[in-house]
């Protein structure tokens, strides 16, 4: 399989094959080309000429030709933003009630609902509607994409299966980039109108696709349809559904929720005061996805070409397709040393790289100045805004998604996933929004406006390291480990620069089946085991020193040394059970 060539491969202890996970990860992974070509579109479609004649409300530029007023260019582009926001929301009851492959399919509706209000829009107010209600659809997809993935990838290579989302977001953007450079020069509306209209292509692939895909094991053993998990289980893993490595994969999962519903319920309220430290994962995975806004990447996907162009770049579409092309290659180091450098040494480095290129940028222009040669101030802007991309891109780009898609236990994903992604979309609308008015000096209406040009780079370079000091004190490290053995860490690493060391001691079966482990008490039975640990662990040891001869739990009887189950497990040897 090609993606093995690349660099990764199986380990031999894992049972089955990962290759049909992997197959429909990737697949599922495109839901990003829906975002990032959207972005890419109208970064392009505000610059192009058509579009501001036909648009233009008659505001004028310097030259005295029509163009596109400020605030409604930031009201055109940032409305996206608040849908996404909205949609990120809606993400968690969709995903928790109708699945969530079934609520893709239904979030992919209603983009495409939203980009034909686009195609067909004729003033602002349509193409803003239009816009919103895509964004609706783009918020959907952009959590449950991720928790998709993540819910049914193997732990050997869940980090970069995740990664290819942000991937496909990059791919979205340079595809846009050259649909708009091959068609900016058209006069009639044709100019802008191809470019919106071919986003419903795929859209269309991806929902029909979606409809032969299997729903995640976990979401099935969430709603209690333990036979659907293990059919789903076993298409993803390419094992017979009584293969012993399934069955203890399906387990281990069954058992986890189990553990986890018992110290309190799925409520909206638990996802800030649960246990374990539930409120600690919420406020990190909000945090992540602030900061990658922050970092100022959208200012160059949004604004990109408007930007260059006001710089003084002779064909500002071609620079933006260059910087396209640097953000998507720039990606795949990142999938190849997301599980080996870990999560927290990638965000830690890339912010770092982020924040010295932005304060060179910045401190170049502010120190000299309006008559600097143009052609220098150019080069550099154009050489370190490529570095700083490609920084973002191998780092900040795809690992905060990964990293909250893991963070949080089954019972809560879907609403944890959905607050953190609506605050990144938040900061998004705001960043949209806001921009314009950072760039331009005078707005009509008397709106207040700055000019800061470069020296905005000011701004995201600082976020950049805080950034670096977030991830060292509150990023926990979740490669290697199953999204079951994440809540185990989360009891036991009180702090995360220890996280790197953990090693998982227990499983969630045995919490289940024995009724304690080595380093985690359940709170209910907190109480009975400080009264009487040795008397549990006495039990507990005779329980399973005498399972050969004990009542199974149908009723039936089982006398033999050694069930037929039990003489498979132990032919499997060094097996890795867990995903």
């Amino acid at each position: 399989m090609a993606i093995f060539a690349m660099g990764w491969q199986k380990p031999d202890n894992v049972a089955g094959s990962s290759a049909p996970a992997i197959m429909v990860g990737l697949f599922v992974a495109t839901g990003g080309l829906l975002f990032g070509y959207d972005t890419g579109t109208i970064n392009g479609i505000l610059a192009m000429e058509a579009f501001k004649q036909h648009f233009s409300t008659g505001y004028l530029d310097n030259n005295g030709d029509p163009a596109i007023n400020p605030r409604e260019s930031a009201l055109i582009v940032a409305m996206l933003s608040a849908g996404t926001a909205i949609g990120a929301l809606l993400s968690a009851p969709l995903g928790d009630q109708y699945g969530r492959r079934r609520a893709l399919i239904g979030a992919i509706g209603i983009f495409v609902i939203g980009a034909i209000l686009q195609v067909c829009a004729y003033n602002i107010g349509l193409l803003v509607a239009g816009r919103t209600v895509a964004g609706v659809g783009v918020g959907i997809i952009s959590v449950l994409v991720p928790l998709y993935q993540s819910e049914m990838a193997p732990k050997w290579i869940r980090g970069t299966l995740v990664c290819t989302y942000q991937l496909s977001i990059t791919v979205g953007l340079l595809a846009a980039a050259v649909v708009n450079i091959l068609t900016y020069k058209m006069t009639s509306a044709a100019a802008y109108r191809v470019p919106i209209g071919l986003q419903l292509t795929w859209a269309c692939v991806l929902a029909l696709g979606l409809t032969v895909l299997p729903e995640t094991p976990r979401y099935l053993i969430k709603r209690g349809y333990k036979d659907a998990a293990a059919l789903s289980l076993s298409r993803l893993r390419r094992l017979d559904i009584t293969h012993p490595a399934l069955v203890e994969e399906l387990a281990e999962i069954e058992a986890n929720h189990q553990y986890e519903m018992s110290l309190g319920p799925d409520s909206y309220k638990d996802i800030l005061f649960g246990e374990p430290h539930l409120g600690r994962r919420t406020f990190t995975g909000c945090c992540l996805q602030m900061l990658q806004q922050l970092t100022g990447v959208n200012f160059i996907m949004y604004y990109g070409t408007t930007f260059f162009n006001k710089a003084g770049v002779g064909n500002p579409f071609k620079i933006s397709l260059i910087i396209q092309v640097i953000n998507t290659a720039s990606t795949i180091p990142g999938l190849f040393v997301v599980e080996s450098w870990g999560r927290r040494r990638l965000l830690i480095v890339g912010a770092i790289g982020m924040a010295v290129c932005q304060l060179l940028i910045a401190s170049f222009a502010a120190a000299s100045g309006p008559n600097t040669n143009t052609a220098v101030q150019t080069n550099i802007l154009i050489t370190f805004v490529a570095i700083y991309i490609f920084f973002f891109a191998a780092s900040w780009g795809p690992v905060v998604w990964v990293v909250t898609s893991e963070i949080y236990p089954l019972k809560v994903r879907a609403k944890s996933m959905s607050i953190s992604t609506a605050s990144n979309w938040l900061l998004n609308f705001g960043i949209a929004y806001g921009t314009p008015y950072m760039q331009t000096s005078t707005i009509p209406g008397n709106e207040s406006s700055i000019d800061l040009g470069s020296k905005v780079f000011f701004v995201w370079g600082a976020f950049c390291i805080v950034a670096v000091g977030f991830v060292w004190c509150m990023v926990y490290e979740t490669s290697k480990i199953s999204l079951e053995q994440i809540d185990e860490m989360y009891e036991r690493v009180d702090h995360a620069w220890h996280s790197r060391r953990f090693e998982p001691s227990w499983s969630f079966q045995q919490m289940r089946d024995f009724g304690f482990s080595e380093s985690g008490i359940p709170p209910t039975q907190q109480q009975q085991h400080q009264h009487q640990p040795q008397v549990e662990l006495q039990q507990s040891q005779s329980r399973s020193s005498n399972a050969s001869t004990s009542q199974t739990d149908t009723g039936g009887s089982n006398n033999t040394a050694t069930t037929q189950d039990d003489k498979l497990v132990a032919s499997l040897g060094n097996i890795d059970l867990s995903y």
